[in-house]
């Protein structure tokens, strides 16, 4: 339910940045779009490696109740909402500058739903730490902190390079 009504609010926002917005405002906004991928990427691959840490310490001791605050904060305060401005201000810019046209648009919008999915799955993961549920391993975690690493890699050079 709270992602229909976060979806449903986007799509306002985005529709709103269409009708309401600019031009002029174009380098602003992607300027925006950066710093908040920059902002969500950043979390998605610290997020895991707290995750790591967290699985070599005692379910409920002391450092376990830390790691608990430390990824609730990370993800409520700096991913959940980097995440939102960056697929507002992306779709804005993708449709503004691109009318959503191109292979290796497609591609990037592929590639950041997937990247959403993981944000997803990480943020489920914090909800499992929270409760002392968590049943992957320490190099689960190693591996799953690369997928992120590798997503972003690929958009930067769909991005730049626009191959197709």
């Amino acid at each position: 339910m709270r992602a229909a009504v976060s979806l449903g609010i986007v799509a306002v926002i985005c529709a709103l940045l269409v009708v309401v917005t600019p031009p002029a405002w174009a380098l602003w906004i992607k300027a925006l779009h950066v710093v908040a991928v920059i902002s969500w990427m950043a979390g998605m691959l610290y997020l895991p490696r707290l995750f790591v840490y967290h699985c070599g310490v005692v379910p409920g001791s002391e450092a376990s109740e830390t790691f608990k605050v430390m990824e609730r904060k990370l993800l409520r305060a700096i991913i959940n909402p980097a995440m939102v401005v960056a697929w507002i201000a992306g779709l804005w810019l993708a449709w503004t500058s691109f009318r959503f046209q191109g292979g290796w648009l497609h591609a990037k919008l592929a590639l950041v739903l997937v990247l959403s999915g993981l944000h997803g799955y990480y943020s489920a993961a914090v909800r499992a730490f929270a409760e002392n549920r968590n049943l992957k391993s320490a190099r689960f975690w190693r591996v799953m902190n690369e997928a992120p690493a590798v997503i972003m890699v690929i958009v930067v050079i769909l991005v730049v390079v626009k191959p197709f």
